[in-house]
C-alpha cells in the first residue's frame, strides 16, 4: 500500500487497492508533486461501479432480447393527407421556433486523428468552395434560423477533456461565426477509464490513466453536471433540445416539420432515420424490444434476429442518423441520481504502459473502451416518433480517412446537394460522365439553411459557366 500525502489522497489510494486496481501506484514513489497532483485527480473520478458493470459485460454473452418488433415509422410524405399532416407539423413547430423553444445541442467531444489532423472534428474543413468547417456550417444555419424566426437559440456544445481548450480558441479566433458568445455553451462529456481484458484499468503513462470520452449516451451526465444549467435554459424558455452529431455536415437543423411532430404527439425524445437499404450498413436500426423503442446495434443485428421467426436483417430499415428531439423535462429527469445508461464495451487496439514503465503500441485489439449512447434513453420514453428523412438531404458524417463516409464522399454529398436546388430551381447543371457536377457549387447556410428558403431567393436565370458560392 503506498502512502498519500494527506488524508484525502490516502482514501483515494485505499479505494483503487481495495477495488484492485492498486497497480495504478505502481509508480507514486518516483512522482513529482506535479505528477502525483494528476494521478491523484484521475483516479479520484473513477466510478468503480461503473468499472464492476463492465467486468460483468466481458462475461455476459450478448443479452437475451425478449420480445422484438418493428417501430411505427412517419414516412416521407407521399399521399394528399400526408402531405397535409406535414404542413400542421411544420406550423406547429415554426410556431415554437417563434417563440424561442428551442436549443441545439452538438455532441463534438472528438478529434481528427482518424482524419489525420489533430484538431477537433467540428474544426476540419468540409465545403467546396470555400473550405468552410463543420463548425461554421453549423453555426450559419443556426444563426440563419435565428434571423428567419427572429428568435434566441442557445447552442449547447459538448466538447471532451481532450478537445475542450482547442474548441474554445477555435470559437474565439472566428468571433463565434457571428453568433452571441453568450449563449454560445461549452460543457464537457465524462471520461471512462479502459480496461485491458482482465478487467485492470491501463495506464496512459506513470501518472495517468488511459481515458476516453464515454460517448454520447454522456448527453445527460454532461447537462446534469453543468451546475444551473437546466435553471438557465428554463430561464430562457427553452422547452425542448434539438440533439446532432458534429460530424453530419447535411443535418437540417432545427427542421421545423420535426419540431412539430414531435410537439404534437407529446412525445418525450424522437429520432429521425434513413431508410436502410444494405443489412451490412454501419448503422444501427430502430425496433421494438417488449414494446419499448430501442436501436439495435449493426453488430448485433444478425444474431437477435436470428432468433425470431419472421424477421431478418431487412426486416428493420428505419437506420439511426443520431438526430434527436430531447423535451428538457425527459432530459432533468433522466440525468438524476448519476449514470443510468447501460454501458457499451468497444473492443479495441489500446496503447498503455506496462509494469516496468514501457510503452506498448499492441498490432491487436488488447482491451475495451466504456461507452454510452443516447439512444438507449428511448425505452425511457412515454411517448416518441421515428421521422424517416431522405438520406442524400441530412445525412453524410465524416468519420473515416479514406472510403465510406470520408473527405471525398462528404465532398460528393455536398456537391450533389446544392445542384439539386439549382436544378430544383430550373437551372441547369452540367454534369460529368460520373453524374457529379462539372463544377464546385456552394450556397451559404446564412444565405438559406433551408430549400423553400433558397428558391424564394434564388435567381432563376443563373447560368453556371464555372465554380459558384452563392451568398
Amino acid at each position: 500500500m503506498k502512502k498519500g500525502r494527506n488524508a484525502e489522497e490516502q482514501h483515494i489510494i485505499v479505494s483503487a487497492f481495495s477495488n484492485g486496481q492498486g497497480h495504478l501506484f505502481l509508480f507514486w514513489d518516483d512522482l513529482c508533486d506535479e505528477e502525483k497532483d494528476t494521478l491523484i485527480s484521475e483516479v479520484r473520478n473513477i466510478d468503480y461501479a461503473v468499472i464492476e458493470e463492465a467486468k460483468r459485460l466481458f462475461r455476459t454473452p450478448l443479452q437475451e432480447r425478449h420480445e422484438i418488433g418493428i417501430p411505427k415509422v412517419i414516412t416521407i410524405p407521399e399521399t394528399p393527407a400526408e402531405i397535409e399532416r406535414e404542413h400542421e407539423a411544420k406550423s406547429a413547430g415554426e410556431e415554437l421556433l417563434k417563440r424561442g423553444r428551442i436549443a441545439c445541442f452538438t455532441a463534438a467531444g472528438g478529434q481528427s486523428s482518424r482524419l489525420g489532423l489533430d484538431i477537433p472534428k467540428g474544426a476540419f474543413s468540409v465545403t467546396p468552395v470555400k473550405g468552410k468547417t463543420l463548425f461554421q456550417v453549423h453555426a450559419e444555419k443556426i444563426l440563419f434560423m435565428q434571423r428567419k424566426y427572429r428568435a434566441q437559440i442557445p447552442w449547447i456544445i459538448m466538447v471532451s477533456g481532450t478537445n475542450r481548450e482547442q474548441t474554445v480558441q477555435f470559437f474565439e479566433k472566428n468571433n463565434y461565426f457571428g453568433l452571441e458568445k453568450d449563449i454560445v455553451l461549452f460543457i464537457e462529456q465524462g471520461m471512462f477509464p479502459a480496461l485491458d481484458e482482465g478487467g485492470k484499468i491501463l495506464m496512459r503513462d506513470r501518472h495517468g490513466l488511459f481515458l476516453s470520452p464515454t460517448g454520447h449516451g454522456g448527453t445527460f451526465s454532461a447537462l446534469s453536471n453543468s451546475g444551473a444549467l437546466f435553471s438557465w435554459l428554463r430561464g430562457q424558455g427553452i422547452q425542448e433540445i434539438f440533439y446532432f452529431q458534429v460530424d453530419n455536415v447535411l443535418v437540417k437543423i432545427l427542421d421545423p416539420v420535426f419540431i412539430g411532430y414531435h410537439r404534437m404527439n407529446g412525445c418525450e425524445m424522437s429520432s429521425k432515420a434513413v431508410r436502410k437499404t444494405d443489412p451490412k450498413e454501419k448503422v444501427g436500426v430502430f425496433a421494438l424490444e417488449d414494446g419499448k423503442l430501442t436501436v439495435i446495434e449493426y453488430s448485433e443485428l444478425e444474431e437477435v434476429v436470428s432468433k425470431h421467426e419472421g424477421l431478418n436483417e431487412m426486416s428493420f430499415t428505419a437506420g439511426s442518423i443520431a438526430i434527436h428531439i430531447v423535451n428538457l423535462d425527459f432530459a432533468d429527469r433522466i440525468s438524476r441520481g448519476g449514470f443510468t445508461l447501460p454501458l457499451h464495451l468497444a473492443h479495441k487496439t489500446i496503447p498503455y504502459m506496462d509494469e516496468k514503465g514501457r510503452k506498448v503500441e499492441p498490432n491487436k485489439s488488447n482491451g475495451y473502451k466504456i461507452e454510452t449512447f443516447i439512444f438507449d434513453a428511448l425505452k425511457s420514453t412515454i411517448a416518441s416518433i421515428i421521422m424517416e428523412v431522405r438520406r442524400e438531404e441530412e445525412f453524410s458524417p465524416l468519420k473515416n480517412r479514406t472510403g465510406p463516409d470520408s473527405p471525398e464522399t462528404v465532398l460528393k454529398h455536398l456537391l450533389q446537394f446544392f445542384a439539386s436546388w439549382l436544378e430544383d430551381a430550373g437551372i441547369k447543371v452540367p454534369r460529368g460522365n460520373d453524374g457529379l457536377p462539372v463544377y464546385k457549387i456552394e450556397v451559404s447556410p446564412l444565405f438559406a439553411a433551408l430549400e423553400e428558403d433558397f428558391l424564394k431567393k434564388v435567381d432563376r436565370g443563373l447560368e453556371l459557366t464555372g465554380d459558384i458560392y452563392i451568398d
